[in-house]
């Protein structure tokens, strides 16, 4: 089975998000989709505004229509694990993609194909990631292209020992990023034409304006944001 990786902080979990996930289960043949929400992001610069347990029932919200998407707790709490600081506290344990895709893999076939599913911003940064070139060789990468970026950026984003040199890219640098990237140990397949246009801040923005989340959040995600007080909503 082909199995995919979607990884993110998910705050809230969006229409952008089923839509990228609903387009690389189509054009890859996904038979498994799991939406892992992250507790402690370690390349993201602030926490999270709401908490794991939140973003994980909007997770669970927003994928029950789907039988192929599954909300997963690879990286809650309990599983990442803590540690007690100096002052005695808890200090919940950063968690790293590696991590997560090898405790995944763990649990499938060997005949099972797995994906990480991630947009183009995000990979840009792939070679700042904790074990990024072993990362890149545990498993396929499915990348959600967009327009303005190019197959030269795709393959400059690589770790330096799977970068090719600058002379090999220059030729890509104006083509767009479509198609399929195998290089030097790194399979990259590139998902274009996903044109569903949501994020966090476009929604906090309309939550802090009292104006429709229906553009941006399924029904259920946009009541439970709503009664929650998310995003401050105004709970009731």
């Amino acid at each position: 089975m082909n199995i995919a990786l979607f990884g993110g902080t998910f705050d809230p979990i969006h229409n952008g998000h089923i839509a990228l996930a609903r387009a690389a289960q189509e054009r890859f043949e996904l038979g498994r989709i799991y939406f892992v929400p992250a507790h402690t992001p370690p390349h993201k610069p602030h926490a999270p505004l709401a908490s794991f347990n939140q973003r994980y029932a909007m997770v669970v919200l927003a994928t029950m229509g789907e039988k192929t998407f599954v909300p997963s707790l690879l990286e809650a709490p309990d599983v990442v694990g803590a540690q007690v600081s100096g002052k005695g506290k808890q200090v919940v344990v950063a968690n790293y993609s590696i991590d997560t895709v090898r405790r995944l893999k763990q649990t499938l076939k060997k005949a099972d194909r797995l994906f990480f599913l991630i947009g183009v911003d995000a990979f840009k940064d792939i070679a700042k990631w904790r074990e990024a070139e072993m990362l890149l060789r545990e498993c396929e990468f499915i990348v959600a292209s967009r327009p303005g970026f190019s197959l030269a950026d795709v393959a400059n984003a690589l770790p330096d020992k799977m970068r090719p040199k600058a002379a090999v890219t220059k030729p890509f640098a104006k083509q767009a990023a479509v198609g399929d990237l195998v290089l030097n140990g790194a399979c990259i397949r590139l998902l274009d034409g996903v044109q569903e246009l949501a994020s966090s801040t476009a929604i906090r923005t309309a939550v802090a304006g009292k104006k429709s989340l229906a553009k941006f959040l399924c029904p259920a995600v946009a009541e439970y944001v709503k009664k929650m007080g998310l995003y401050n909503a105004g709970g009731s």
